[in-house]
């Protein structure tokens, strides 16, 4: 890749997303140091999204070493409960200046596939019998646990927040 220059002299040339692609080291930082997921799997994909997305659509720069004001804005930004999914929408629909075509088109197809891609999860909210007793049918794994498909970003916005917290 060419990297980004402007001598004035007029466009032509390539514009490199580094915003972007800085935004998603940071999050493969954060969670290879977590441990929480092998890197190949589509979970873990989920978590780096969201939180590449987390990460630059925030306000301000992140440095190499996360400073601790910068890894609680993370943190509360991505904890259970808030409307993550409705700040991100917002962030990408009116973006603050300074932020290019380039990275803007990757960070809103991470967004896309985010929300259009669907994982089998287990069911958080399901309510089932005590452990003790045996269950077993439809929409359950071998260990009896409900298991739902889930929008991506629900499975990798708490995976990322773990891992802030691990960081």
């Amino acid at each position: 890749m060419r990297p980004e220059h402007h001598d004035g002299a007029g466009g032509g040339g390539l514009l490199v997303p580094m915003a972007w692609m800085y935004a998603e080291y940071i999050a493969d930082e954060l969670l290879l140091t977590g441990d929480l997921m092998e890197p190949a799997t589509l979970e873990y994909r989920a978590g780096r999204e969201a939180l590449a997305l987390t990460v630059f659509l925030s306000d301000g720069p992140v440095a190499d070493a996360l400073p601790a004001a910068r890894v609680d804005e993370l943190r509360l930004l991505t904890a259970y409960g808030t409307s993550w999914r409705r700040w991100v929408r917002a962030r990408l629909d009116a973006p603050e200046d300074g932020r290019r075509d380039p990275d803007l088109a990757l960070a809103r197809a991470a967004w896309r596939w985010l929300e259009e891609t669907e994982l089998l999860a287990a069911d958080l909210d399901a309510i089932g019998p005590p452990p003790w007793e045996p269950v077993g049918g439809d929409g359950e794994d071998d260990c009896g646990e409900a298991r739902v498909w889930t929008p991506a970003w629900q499975l990798g916005l708490p995976l990322g927040h773990l891992a802030i917290h691990l960081y």
